[in-house]
């Protein structure tokens, strides 16, 4: 599995996400509280979820 990325916006010290892209989709999670898990993204969710933000 992939590493996790940190959003480039996270180094203001705001409450940011960090990424990781697999085969079949992506996670996300918390920067400030990793250990509590994460979400799971089918990859068509996934991409629905970045056009959304664009």
């Amino acid at each position: 599995m992939n590493d996790w990325h940190k959003s480039s916006y996270s180094s203001t010290g705001a409450n940011c996400v960090e990424t990781r892209e697999h085969a079949v989709g992506a996670d996300v999670r918390d920067t400030r509280n990793r250990d509590a898990g994460h979400l799971s993204f089918t990859s068509s969710e996934w991409v629905a979820a970045l056009a959304a933000e664009k």
